[in-house]
């Protein structure tokens, strides 16, 4: 018997299922059975499948007409042997490592599944799956959707590993249609007891660039986008009843990424989609939390307010300005129409349109972005560089202080500035008492104050944007990390760091 089963459903991908099986059989663990169901393929896909099972007694083909990728995931675990399970889409690349880590992680805390980091592949190319990437920033074992909440964006079922007795005992089954892994992936998570979450990247999500466009590359068809919703639904209902207090950042991620493609589709429709665009349009907002919306973005309740207002010609204008002003536009005060802040994007006080100037409100969005590039200790000289700048003000003349801080000591820092927003500052270490300093900023302009501490720069790779699946469509990414997120950067002084 093997200790894992991996069900690969596969339908006319003749271009890309080679990859997707050498990199199954070159897996670093080897006790494992590969599952292919044939759903239908009418290109060269099936005789590919043939030539794996021929050569590795490993590989099984089954085959059945063409019904779906969750039916033909259900087939594949019918026919599983393995005390673990896995699903791995047959477009894809599975690391070699990958079901080693997982496994090996379940075997060790007995949890009921584990999941792991995604890439994005495209042309050959790998980069952060960004709906993946803030969950698995670090690893934490035998934890729960309820208790880490930010799970509700890992909604794929292929980046993980289920034990087994726990799928079957849930009753965990694929529905027909596209989308049929979201709610599954979600149940999963809150039914499951414990919960296993690795850094490693594990998967490799492929865009693909010849052949059949998968279903994430027709999101912004009317029949995909109905089916998304549904699949949607069907999550807000399971977790009204089992975890209520989900719903909120499930919506938020609903909101940031699902409705996007909507308004995408609204605003490049025909007049003959149009429509139904709006209908879906009105039932999708109409079930969202009241306040996921209130918190919107500013850009993004715009483009809901022009949504909700059948304006398509406004919103495909908001839409281009989106892409073209790459997800940060300016922030302006209207001092003689409402104070505040007020994003500079398309139709702000437009008479004809009439929309409320709260939609435009973004004062919150002004985040301080405090980051160190480098710090360096020479000589008993320690030297930073970094970056300070408030989003949405950049290129304003922003006042800038900086200092030193340990408990209640304090020491300002000076600071040579270039561009306006990078620094480099030097002190001598030895002037620092023993123990842990952290840099504090003050960054103000005109009314505005904004406090906080210098933080690490990104890793290298780290994307803090929109950018895949459930990309905001040609949006760049949304810009530097701002001062809320992470560790403040530090540095810890002893006698021995001074000489």
């Amino acid at each position: 018997m093997p200790l894992l089963s991996v069900i690969v459903p596969f339908c006319n991908v003749e271009p890309y299922i080679t990859e997707c099986l050498k990199s199954l059989e070159s897996q670093s663990l080897t006790d494992l059975e590969v599952i292919l169901v044939d759903d239908g393929s009418i290109d060269g896909s099936r005789e590919v499948a043939e030539d794996f099972v021929s050569r590795d007694d490993r590989f099984v083909l089954l085959t059945q007409k063409r019904q779906g990728p969750g039916p033909a995931r259900n087939t594949g675990v019918r026919h599983a042997r393995g005390a673990y399970l896995a699903f791995a889409d047959s477009d894809d690349v599975v690391p070699p490592n990958a079901y080693e880590l997982l496994v090996g992680s379940l075997e060790t805390t007995g949890s009921d599944l584990a999941c792991g980091g995604v890439e994005r592949l495209r042309s050959g190319e790998t980069s952060l799956s960004t709906l993946h990437a803030k969950v698995f920033r670090r690893s934490v074992e035998r934890t729960h959707i309820s208790r880490k909440r930010i799970l509700v964006r890992d909604r794929t079922v292929w980046n993980k590993v289920y034990r087994r007795s726990f799928w079957e005992a849930r009753g965990l089954e694929f529905a027909e249609g596209i989308y049929e892994d979201l709610p599954v992936a979600i149940r999963a998570h809150v039914m499951a007891e414990q919960v296993d979450v690795l850094s490693e990247i594990v998967y490799q999500w492929r865009e693909r660039d010849s052949g059949e466009p998968s279903i994430t590359q027709r999101r912004e068809e009317l029949p995909n986008l109905r089916a998304r919703h549904a699949a949607i639904r069907q999550v807000r209902a399971f977790m009204a009843e089992a975890a209520p207090r989900l719903i909120v950042p499930f919506d938020r991620l609903v909101l940031e990424k699902d409705t996007a493609f909507l308004l995408q589709a609204v605003a490049d429709s025909s007049p003959g989609d149009r429509m139904g665009l709006l209908e879906l349009g009105g039932s999708w907002l109409t079930e969202m939390h009241r306040s996921v919306v209130k918190e919107a973005p500013a850009l993004r309740r715009l483009e809901l307010h022009l949504l909700r207002r059948g304006l398509a010609k406004e919103l495909a204008k908001v839409r281009k300005y989106r892409v073209q002003a790459a997800g940060e536009p300016r922030a302006v005060q209207l001092r003689r129409k409402a104070k505040g802040w007020y994003g500079d994007f398309p139709y702000l006080g437009n008479k004809r349109l009439q929309i409320p100037y709260k939609v435009y409100e973004i004062s919150e969005e002004l985040k301080l972005v405090a980051r160190v590039g480098e710090a360096v200790l020479d000589g008993g000289r320690l030297r930073v560089t970094g970056e300070v700048f408030i989003r949405r003000l950049e290129g304003r003349r922003v006042k800038v202080a900086l200092w030193l801080e340990q408990g209640e000591s304090a020491i300002p820092l000076k600071a040579r500035w270039k561009k306006r927003r990078t620094f480099t500052a030097e002190i001598d270490a030895g002037a620092l008492a023993h123990g842990t300093w952290r840099i504090g900023v003050r960054a103000e302009y005109r009314d505005l104050i904004k406090d906080g501490y210098l933080r690490p720069a990104p890793m290298a790779g780290q994307s803090e944007g929109a950018d895949d699946d459930d990309m905001d469509p040609g949006q760049s990414t949304q810009g530097p990390g701002a001062c809320r997120d992470g560790q403040e950067a530090a540095w810890t002084f002893s006698s021995s760091s001074r000489e």
